[in-house]
């Protein structure tokens, strides 16, 4: 069996931007599907959910995106009706919660990390990508099966940085993971990035749950309820079974981690 995890972002790593508050956190979230359940379960399934609601058709997929949804936004704008949008909200929260696959998120508060490493800071997207790394090599290992990543594209220059911060992963290990270990257990050191526009179901999947999980591990972290929204249900379906977690059911450290 062949696994891969679907990287989505939410914030920027900017550190000269982390005093604001609205651009405080980066956060990454990993989502890990089996390929050959994705070629035959989820990604049909994602398509008939679109095909029912928004029209779409193999010749021009409608490509799921959180912000536009929530917005609206054509080609979503069948949800502007009450009834269709609490039918589609209906049939979205039951795949996401009969699908199955596995969710990392790290968060990083960039102002902590900028005041609490005055001298030397690991780049924050590399810091946490390192992380969700880490723990799906680990995944791996204990099931002894091999996987790859695939990131969103963000652009040329933004590629180039995803990519040459995953490989220097691969070759140089981490505090935790051995660079043999990387080899073992992951198909390539390259890592796959495309765009969202190629209608890949796992971007399209992560791109959903990566807010929410955000949010999600921010309140955790404060000690605070989930939100009482949409995002809030979905974070109420991670931590019912989605997360990973520990042997002992533990989900903080496993399949959500703070940082610094």
């Amino acid at each position: 069996m062949k696994y891969r995890m679907y990287i989505d972002e939410v914030g920027n790593s900017d550190l000269g931007a982390s005093a604001d508050p609205n651009h405080r956190y980066l956060s990454l979230t990993g989502v890990i599907f089996e390929l050959d359940y994705m070629a035959t379960v989820a990604f049909p399934a994602i398509e008939q959910l679109k095909s029912r609601y928004f029209d779409s058709h193999p010749d021009d997929p409608v490509i799921l995106h959180r912000k536009e949804l929530v917005n609206k936004k054509p080609p979503f704008a069948a949800l502007q009706d009450e009834a269709m949008e609490a039918a589609f909200n209906r049939d979205l929260l039951k795949l996401l919660t009969e699908l199955d696959y596995v969710v990392i998120t790290a968060v990083i508060d960039k102002l902590e990390h900028q005041q609490r490493y005055s001298v030397w800071r690991f780049d924050p997207y590399h810091y946490c990508l390192t992380v969700l790394v880490e723990r799906y090599v680990r995944w791996l290992q204990e099931r002894n099966c091999q996987g790859d990543v695939l990131a969103e594209s963000r652009g040329g220059k933004e590629d180039r940085r995803l990519k040459d911060s995953f490989e220097r992963l691969c070759q140089e290990g981490s505090e935790y993971v051995q660079p043999q270990q990387f080899a073992r257990w992951l198909t390539s050191r390259q890592l796959k990035v495309k765009s969202k526009a190629n209608n890949i179901a796992g971007l399209q999947i992560a791109d959903i749950i990566a807010h929410p999980s955000h949010r999600a591990t921010m309140a955790r972290r404060q000690q605070q309820a989930l939100p009482d929204n949409f995002g809030g249900r979905i974070g109420g379906i991670l931590e019912a079974s989605k997360y990973n977690r520990s042997p002992q059911g533990r989900i903080e450290g496993w399949g959500r981690k703070w940082l610094p």
